[in-house]
């Protein structure tokens, strides 16, 4: 028992002269409002005057206009009576037998406000005394995060733990308005006049979901560039609003329920920055380029920077300085194709070995083999990994092992 369905066109046709109370939204509300009271206007175009109505009264055969994106809660001392998530014109009237106490339409939002309404609907009729208000149904923007220092999470992409100080905004949805009243709202937003609004700085339940979105992004982080669909790639969750904002939600959700707790859910992200600490840095630097020396780009960064080295030698040594590179290409690899061929060019046979007291020494022990570059060593591995010939984590295994991981 509770509401009407009015026809649209009586909002300001001849009935209009009929009605009680109107009530709708209030004006100059922020764009972030997420919550407040109906407020009654006197008139509607004109007509329908009513300036002798109670406060807290809502009279039987009173209008209430639900504007699009906004749903209706009817609430009697603390529990709610009636809800409509359908846009348009109803009738209060506690009296008449095909009066309904809850309209959630057929959208997504459906099923979850049928379900809240079962568990928390009113059990009794309702009386005279009723308040409505008003709930947002559209993403409430300018809601933000940041983090005052670095917070840290496993990164696969790296392969190992990372930390940044970063900040942004993201979009909040009330997308169970009956649950967000019930289980969230604080009783001081339930009288006329007060707005709730995630934006508030005075909101103590506003801040305290600022504290847990704080709280989850570090798993946020984490299941992101964990995720194989997401190519583990960190730099890609700047451009990624909706892939990060499902990630957070999951993680909040995880955390805090709000979803099933409170009603709540996060729809997208824009992240302003994202600073890394001084480690990172230096770890992304090493890792970016082993992947540019990897594949095929890799190939062709080798031989150009062997040809470069050969036109620098050329130019600064002259033919010696071609002898040195010859020389010095033998030892990586290059040069090997130019050793001699026995019989060809060179002794087939060994000398014999010297008569006397010099043959009894032992021979001088080689030099030491230069260190090799790192980037060489991770293009290496990266090369035999493409070609099948070690498998990815003999590659994981080697690149910590070059890199001092």
């Amino acid at each position: 028992m509770g509401l009407i369905q009015a026809a649209l066109g009586s909002i300001g046709g001849t009935l209009a002269d009929q009605w009680k109370d109107f009530y709708t939204v209030p004006e100059g509300l922020p764009p972030t409002a997420a919550m407040f009271a109906a407020v009654p206007r006197g008139q509607n175009a004109g007509r329908g005057s009513n300036t002798k109505g109670s406060d807290g009264v809502i009279t039987n055969g009173s209008r209430i206009v639900v504007p699009e994106g906004y749903g209706l809660i009817l609430m009697e001392q603390g529990a709610i009576t009636g809800f409509a998530a359908e846009p348009g014109a109803y009738e209060w009237n506690s009296e008449s037998q095909d009066s309904q106490s809850i309209f959630a339409g057929d959208g997504i939002v459906s099923p979850l406000i049928k379900t809240s309404w079962e568990r928390f609907k009113f059990g009794g009729r309702p009386g005279t005394q009723q308040r409505a208000y008003f709930v947002t149904l559209k993403e409430l923007p300018n809601n933000r995060f940041g983090t005052q220092s670095e917070i840290y999470w496993d990164d696969a992409y790296m392969n190992a733990q990372v930390g940044a100080v970063t900040r942004g905004t993201y979009t909040l949805k009330i997308v169970d308005p009956i649950l967000f009243v019930r289980g969230w709202v604080p009783a001081k937003y339930l009288e006329p006049g007060q707005v709730f609004d995630f934006t508030d700085l005075d909101n103590d339940a506003a801040s305290q979901l600022f504290n847990e979105v704080v709280g989850s992004l570090a798993p946020a982080f984490s299941m992101y560039t964990n995720d194989p669909s997401k190519g583990n790639r960190i730099t890609k969750i700047q451009q990624d609003s909706i892939g990060f904002a499902q990630s957070l939600s999951a993680a909040v959700e995880q955390n805090y329920q709000w979803s099933t707790g409170r009603g709540l859910q996060i729809v997208s992200t824009a992240i302003i920055a994202i600073e890394y600490d001084e480690n990172t840095r230096e770890l992304l630097r090493n890792v970016q380029r082993a992947d540019a020396l990897s594949g095929a780009r890799g190939n062709s960064n080798l031989q150009a920077s062997v040809a470069a080295g050969f036109e620098a030698a050329g130019q600064n040594a002259g033919p010696g300085g071609l002898i040195g590179m010859g020389m010095a290409a033998g030892s990586t690899g290059i040069g090997a194709l130019q050793q001699p061929v026995p019989g060809i060019g060179a002794q087939s046979t060994p000398p014999p070995p010297p008569a006397g007291p010099a043959a009894a020494a032992p021979p001088p022990p080689p030099p030491a083999p230069a260190e090799e570059d790192p980037m060489v060593k991770l293009a290496r591995f990266k090369q035999m990994l493409d070609a099948g010939l070690i498998t990815q984590a003999d590659y994981d295994a080697a690149k910590n092992k070059v890199l001092g991981l």
